[in-house]
């Protein structure tokens, strides 16, 4: 019996599951929306020199992204198993333009963490996206369909890099939060033609519908374990991308922010991950799948061990991350959707929020580590959180 009562404009969903122009607009908007979170990553020291910051604090401005993301997934992506979703989501998004507006004239540091904060928060209309298309699609093509979809908002957080590094050298950081308003701006026009209604059954109460949060994280195994797993993955992933931009604009290498755009166009290969962890995932291959993506993580941080004096070692070191993460991502979802069709969005909202934690850590971590005790030691940590990961999964669980 379905949870939802919904309808869709054409070009919408049909029988077979999601149309090839709502799958795309999905796909593009989860990606503009996520990039949002990562367009400061290579920008904290061109941030902070423009604001004050010291080198140290530098990468709290990632950390406040996060932050606000996690807030998000926790106080509205849970809304979309109450509140009809088309409506939630074009809301929510058209307070993210405000936000980066705001940004991107930012006049002191505490608007700019204010701010940015808001833009993680609102940013989270991302994940009221992933739930709607796994609900609209057939239980056969569940893992194909959100892996599609992820693997839009996959290649925003992975261009997003390369792209604010490159429009830095042209607009300033201010103008990559700008140009981003418009993106999203332009999205949510096509959005009121393309997004279908979705009106969930759900009637619970927002104080109820948010503490039973915390008790799907502890009575259900498969959620708990695997965000955690992914918080190891995206600590890893935030301590090399925040940490990576930093050391490339110092000597010996002295890049320039375009340079360092070039270099992180490295990442973008792992777009490709999600697409194929979903298929494989629907072959019944998570387990194999997951192995291979946790050990990936941690051969990428042996290979990051080089990278103060090789470039090579730094440009396959950042291959090897986004495949990794954004391969153990899908496989992570695939298998929490599966627990309750009813509670997609909350599920959803809870894994999210785990790793995003787990993310926010590193990104805080990164600078006061680099700082103190060299790239080495952030890389050893790198290696150590997916490591421990992979060892529980290996011996202790047997869920997939």
């Amino acid at each position: 019996m379905s949870d939802t009562t919904a309808t869709a404009p054409a070009g919408a969903a049909d029988k077979h599951g999601l149309s090839t122009v709502m799958t795309v607009l999905f796909a593009v908007a989860c990606g503009a929306l996520a990039a949002n979170l990562y367009y400061a990553q290579p920008l904290v020291a061109l941030i902070g020199a423009d604001t004050g910051l010291s080198r140290s604090a530098e990468s709290t401005v990632v950390t406040f992204t996060q932050i606000g993301y996690a807030s998000g997934l926790v106080l509205l992506v849970p809304l979309g198993d109450v509140l009809e979703n088309r409506k939630l989501i074009l809301v929510t998004m058209a307070a993210n333009v405000v936000a980066l507006a705001g940004l991107a004239l930012a006049p002191n540091l505490a608007a700019l963490f204010a701010l940015i904060l808001v833009v993680g928060l609102t940013s989270c209309a991302a994940q009221m996206l992933v739930p709607l298309a796994a609900n609209l699609a057939p239980d056969h093509e569940r893992g194909k369909v959100v892996g599609n979809v992820m693997s839009g908002l996959l290649a925003g957080i992975l261009f997003a890099r390369p792209i604010s590094s490159f429009l830095a050298d042209y607009v300033g950081w201010r103008g990559v939060f700008g140009l981003s308003a418009g993106v999203i701006t332009a999205l949510i026009v096509a959005g009121l033609f393309v997004f279908p209604t979705r009106r969930p059954s759900g009637r619970q109460k927002y104080l109820s519908l948010i503490a039973s949060l915390g008790r799907l994280f502890v009575k259900e195994p498969v959620l708990r374990r695997r965000g955690l797993y992914h918080a190891a993955m995206f600590a890893a992933f935030s301590l090399f991308w925040t940490g990576a931009p930093i050391i490339l604009l110092r000597a010996p290498y002295n890049f320039t922010p375009s340079e360092v755009a070039l270099f992180a166009l490295a990442g973008v290969l792992g777009v490709f991950a999600a697409p194929v962890a979903g298929r494989l995932a629907d072959r019944g291959h998570s387990r194999a799948g997951t192995t291979a993506a946790l050990a990936v993580a941690v051969l990428a941080f042996v290979a990051a061990l080089f990278g103060e004096t090789s470039l090579v070692a730094l440009v396959a070191a950042g291959i090897l991350i986004d495949l990794g993460v954004q391969a153990n991502l899908v496989f992570g979802q695939r298998e929490i959707y599966q627990l309750d069709p009813a509670i997609r969005n909350r599920l959803n909202a809870v894994y999210m929020t785990t790793f995003f934690l787990g993310g926010a850590l590193g990104s805080a971590l990164t600078s006061p580590i680099l700082e103190g005790y060299g790239w080495q030691a952030v890389c050893w940590l790198g290696i150590a959180l997916p490591a421990a990961a992979l060892a529980y999964f290996t011996v202790f669980d047997r869920s997939v």
